[in-house]
């Protein structure tokens, strides 16, 4: 069982060489403890105070910024201290020291956000948008991530499980109370608004594949035959070389990947082994990687050679089609192709603002319901099941409704922490960083 009133400490910063650093300590009456770091007698919280900190001995630490955090108004709602001095390890390394003299211990992994959770400063959803916005590497992941961290997700949530509550207990008051004595046509109030909901996370989950892509990247993979130009454009669209260009066909033999940022989208770019009929067994190999890539990929980039014949090509919704080599081209009739050249670099730039057009249409509306990522999404199936099994209980078989439409509360409940089994919770909090 963890203690919560320990003090403890993290560094909050990154690690390595920098400017500045930040330690985060968290704990109860740390008040006395700031005062001794800053050399003062009194300090008000909240104000940042420039002091030379000294070890016991009284020998200079390092000249230092720090903070005083009064409970509960603090990111973990206990006494917290913020100490900022110069990056070097020697320094950190020496600060840890003194703190651990002083009674304290460094943090574990998102021990200060368990420690906001149990004081309510935060819920589960909020931990994970905080999470996704540690990672967020692009400015479409930060709008995502930074809507669900403030609470956004949450307020939806709530009122998810609000709204079930209510209709478990109504479904339930039907049971005991004269129908005279419940509002008119609760019968059908309560289907209805069973209805919507279901109707509500449905839509959330079918979603989910955009959110996921945002938060870990757009999957997009170079496909096609051998030979048509797929790993020159892979090092066009990088503007770098990073994979071999060979005019000898099956140069590729396994999947190389790439991450980009397109217009603020991080994208996963994967070249990938031409496809054809061979004997080699390496080629082989490639060439199932290939279509292990094209399952995955949320969008195909399908190359062809246009220096030669183009027979009628039928792609599909998440496709592209590319006809490559355009300086080698005179007529170029294909209407829903991109001609380009990955040798000159002539059409790239369409490309992108292509590719650009198709990831904004798979991500449309996403901001407006909640970002569902891999712990919640099982949590919301098990929710819509529940409804389902409510809708189609019987007529009049109330008790039935109110026991699903309880257990669908339960399982939002789980998503916000209000209900949640020990190793859910434990899950979510060490996808964090020390200091958080």
């Amino acid at each position: 069982m963890m203690n919560y009133n320990e003090t403890i400490f993290a560094l909050s910063s990154g690690h390595g060489k920098s400017g500045v650093a930040v330690i985060r300590v968290s704990g109860d009456d740390l008040y006395k403890l700031f005062l001794k770091i800053t050399n003062r007698k009194s300090a008000d919280a909240r104000h940042a105070y420039f002091a030379n900190m000294r070890d016991n001995e009284g020998n200079i630490i390092d000249q230092i910024v720090a903070t005083y955090f009064a409970a509960p108004a603090s990111f973990t709602g206990t006494d917290m201290l913020e100490i900022y001095s110069h990056g070097a390890l020697a320094v950190i390394n020496k600060i840890f020291e003194y703190l651990i003299l002083n009674g304290a211990r460094m943090a574990e992994p998102g021990e200060f956000s368990k420690r906001a959770f149990y004081n309510g400063k935060m819920d589960l959803a909020d931990i994970d948008g905080l999470a996704a916005l540690l990672d967020a590497q692009t400015d479409a992941q930060r709008k995502s991530a930074i809507s669900s961290m403030m609470g956004g997700d949450s307020k939806i949530y709530e009122m998810w499980r609000t709204q079930m509550i209510e209709i478990s207990a109504y479904s339930a008051a039907t049971l005991d109370y004269a129908e005279d004595e419940l509002p008119a046509n609760i019968g059908k109030t309560i289907r209805t608004k069973t209805k919507k909901l279901y109707k509500e996370i449905e839509n959330a989950l079918s979603r989910y594949a955009a959110v996921r892509a945002i938060r870990n990247g757009f999957n997009i993979t170079l496909a096609g035959d051998t030979n048509v130009g797929k790993s020159s454009l892979f090092n066009a669209i990088l503007g770098a070389n990073r994979a071999i260009v060979s005019d000898i066909p099956g140069t590729t033999r396994d999947v190389v990947s790439a991450s980009i940022d397109i217009y603020g989208y991080m994208v996963n770019l994967s070249d990938t082994a031409g496809l054809r009929e061979t004997n080699d067994t390496i080629e082989k190999i490639g060439i199932d990687r290939t279509r292990s890539e094209i399952e995955k990929a949320d969008l195909i980039l399908r190359v062809v050679d246009g220096s030669k014949e183009i027979k009628n090509i039928k792609i599909a919704d998440n496709e592209i089609l590319i006809i490559n080599k355009s300086d080698l081209i005179k007529n170029k009739n294909e209407k829903k192709a991109i001609y380009l050249s990955a040798k000159t670099g002539s059409g790239i730039n369409n490309l992108m603002k292509i590719i650009k057009k198709k990831i904004a249409a798979m991500t449309s509306n996403t901001e407006s319901t909640v970002a569902v990522n891999t712990r919640t999404h099982g949590l919301l199936l098990e929710t819509v099941n529940e409804l389902k099994n409510a809708l189609e209980a019987p007529n009049e078989n109330y008790d039935i409704f109110s026991e699903h439409t309880r257990r669908a509360a339960d399982n939002i409940g789980k998503i916000l922490g209000t209900i949640t089994a020990s190793d859910v919770m434990d899950a979510t909090f060490k996808q964090l960083c020390l200091g958080k």
